[in-house]
């Protein structure tokens, strides 16, 4: 598990690296939804995103996910210790986290806000960490971190 924990992280960590906002919050949002309960894929369908299967595993499973807000990593766990294991972990590479009973949702600020108010769940914010001065490709900062 550990080996599959890493390798879900070290994607994560590449997606995550990419967002430099920070949350705001408003005392006029919306309420948010009870939070959603599910496989992958039935919470992937209420999140309105097609998932894209990285990961399938018996301990947690991935997919990384586009929508018209921008792009997010989707892990579903096997058990509640599973997924704080694997939440603590993955907070050191920063990125802002949606988190629901057995499953996560990782991405740029304005994704989980917009993933919130369809799965419900509660924000958790990653450590701050810098990135290189390499720079970023496309149009939303984010650059070839796809696997196929």
């Amino acid at each position: 598990m550990r080996a599959r924990t890493a390798m879900a992280v070290a994607a994560l960590g590449l997606l995550a690296g990419c967002s430099t906002s920070h949350p705001h919050q408003s005392d006029d949002a919306p309420p948010e939804p009870r939070t959603a309960t599910g496989s992958l894929e039935q919470l992937a369908s209420k999140a309105r995103c097609k998932p894209e299967i990285q990961t399938d595993a018996s301990e947690l499973r991935q997919a990384n996910c586009t929508t018209t807000q921008g792009r997010y990593v989707l892990v579903t766990f096997a058990t509640d210790r599973g997924q704080r294991e694997w939440i603590n972990s993955a907070k050191d590479y920063g990125g802002t986290y949606l988190l629901g009973r057995k499953w996560v949702a990782v991405g740029d600020t304005t994704v989980v806000a917009a993933l919130r108010g369809r799965l419900g769940g509660t924000v958790e914010a990653g450590s701050q960490h810098h990135q290189g001065s390499s720079g970023s490709g496309g149009s939303d900062g984010h650059s070839g971190h796809h696997t196929s």
